[in-house]
């Protein structure tokens, strides 16, 4: 018997709606039934170009007007909520732009929502895929640089490089703008990924350089029973980056890793044989580690959860890479970063 494809819809078509609508678009077993954005012109060049796919200017016309299996949120984050609650009422998967909330109580009312009835729900964390920060993760487990002491996270981007009129959603944390929301989230989530939920958060300080109404820097301690300590640094306006950038550095007993999106060095005080590291520098290009993947836009990550996502949903026996149950992680820590803030950050 010939399985059935996956019937999907594209809510927001901005650049990440874009970019996911062209990877998705060549999985075999999905169908692009319909997309949603308010941009009249957006919609007209699909009418135009893109035939067999039904467009909508708002979503709630989509659910009511199609019948859907799954759905990738691509909005201002401030809408992913409703949405999600709206797929969730007709049993449709979800895959949401990160973060998938702006509150912390409403992460944790979806990812219990969604367990409950059973339905695939993945947010769009992209560092779990990415084949260098995976090949980290596999070291930690190992154990090859023995335990982890202290660790530093950091993102860079040219975001936002010039005054802001405070106008758009960017500019508020109620919609999910500023630097916490838009870039830091993927600097926390990937400590989170690689070192687990922090116990504490301290020393947290926001900083404006041309925004408004919203921070461009970020910079926090967080600590951990075991003893373990980190620091989160993150700005969105920093020129000298011409893409954004993640950064992460891990001191643990018996050596020392340093890893970007396109590789790995990693400081060994004794050599391993059994992976092929030596004593002292060691260098891994993402050449060395990346998987394949049949289609190929901005990274091989993008690629690699979109297919995940559609893995789940063919094979519920798949143990979901990046839940709405993780991301509430990153969004708990987000609100401890903006309560210690106004608590103590402040002069």
């Amino acid at each position: 018997m010939t399985k059935s494809k996956i019937n999907l819809g594209i809510i927001g078509i901005g650049r990440m709606g874009i970019t996911h609508f062209s990877i998705i678009n060549s999985h075999p077993d999905v169908n692009i039934k319909a997309v949603v954005d308010t941009s009249g012109l957006i919609l007209s060049l699909f009418d135009k170009y893109i035939k067999g796919v039904n467009t909508y200017k708002d979503y709630t016309d989509l659910f009511k007007s199609e019948t859907l299996d799954a759905v990738i949120i691509c909005t201002p984050p401030t809408l992913h909520y409703p949405i999600a609650i709206e797929a969730a009422k007709k049993n449709i998967h979800v895959f949401s732009e990160k973060p998938f909330t702006t509150k912390k109580i409403l992460g944790k009312e979806l990812a219990e929502l969604f367990e409950q009835k059973g339905l695939v729900n993945q947010v769009g964390y992209v560092n779990r895929f990415n084949d260098v920060f995976a090949k980290v993760k596999e070291y930690l487990e190992l154990g090859i640089i023995g335990n982890v002491i202290r660790f530093k996270s950091e993102m860079f981007s040219r975001t936002i490089t010039k005054a802001e009129e405070g106008n758009t959603w960017r500019d508020s944390h109620e919609n999910g703008g500023g630097a916490l929301f838009e870039v830091a989230s993927h600097a926390i989530d990937l400590i989170i990924f690689l070192v687990g939920k922090p116990d504490k958060i301290t020393g947290s300080s926001l900083s404006k350089v041309y925004s408004k109404n919203v921070e461009d820097t970020v910079f926090a301690t967080m600590l951990y029973k075991s003893g373990i300590s980190g620091t989160l640094n993150v700005n969105w306006s920093d020129e000298s980056y011409r893409k954004p950038t993640n950064k992460i550095e891990i001191f643990g007993t018996e050596g020392k890793i340093l890893a970007d999106q396109h590789g790995i060095k990693i400081y060994m005080k004794n050599a391993n044989s059994e992976h092929n590291l030596k004593e002292g520098w060691n260098s891994i290009y993402i050449t060395d580690v990346f998987k394949p993947v049949p289609f190929y836009v901005r990274g091989n990550e993008f690629t690699s959860e979109l297919y995940h996502f559609i893995d789940c949903i063919n094979d519920r026996k798949i143990k979901n890479r990046c839940s709405f149950g993780d991301a509430t992680g990153t969004l708990e820590a987000i609100e401890a970063i903006l309560n210690d803030y106004e608590q103590n950050g402040k002069f």
